[in-house]
């Protein structure tokens, strides 16, 4: 029988959650699990938060979180929402922006620096803009990463920062 491991893990989710009734749900949340098994569900309330913190601000543009497991990024998983809008069309002074491409490069540069986007640690290399707007931390398994793009250099780390504390209460 060939069973897909994030099948497994999902139930094993269920049945722990099932098994420890008397724990208060914030208990249980903070109960540790394989990343690889609540990834996408850390990264969905990750998003959420990053996106109900960007409404706060007026902000729309595209927030990305990512996971690399160990102590430096050689692969990641990552997901990515769009809050009110992926581009910002061209104008008579400004070519417009890719939003998604934007937060991708700050997750990129995070990703080789470890050391928040636009940091200034090193001059940003060719597919990294060096602009501040991500957060990265060592997480309790891994490398996390939260990325935002469309507002202000300050308000993109404020969302940033929403979607990280998430991450970090997981992985």
């Amino acid at each position: 029988m060939n069973t897909n491991p994030r099948i497994l893990a999902g139930l094993l989710a269920v049945a722990m959650a099932a098994a420890t009734p008397g724990l208060p749900a914030e208990d249980r949340a903070q109960a540790p699990v394989t990343a690889s098994s609540s990834f996408d569900a850390t990264a969905d309330m990750a998003l959420k938060a990053m996106k109900a913190r960007a409404d706060e601000l007026h902000v729309s543009g595209v927030a990305v979180v990512a996971y690399a497991p160990g102590n430096s990024v050689a692969s990641w998983s990552s997901k990515m929402q769009v809050v009110g809008s992926m581009t910002q069309a061209p104008s008579p002074k400004d070519k417009g922006n890719n939003l998604l491409g934007i937060a991708y490069a700050k997750a990129a540069e995070m990703a080789a620096t470890l050391k928040d986007s636009g940091s200034g640690v090193r001059p940003p290399y060719t597919g990294e803009f060096g602009w501040q707007g991500g957060v990265v931390a060592k997480g309790r398994t891994g490398i996390i990463i939260a990325a935002f793009s469309g507002g202000r250099s300050e308000d993109d780390v404020r969302i940033s920062k929403a979607g990280l504390g998430v991450l970090a209460g997981s992985l």
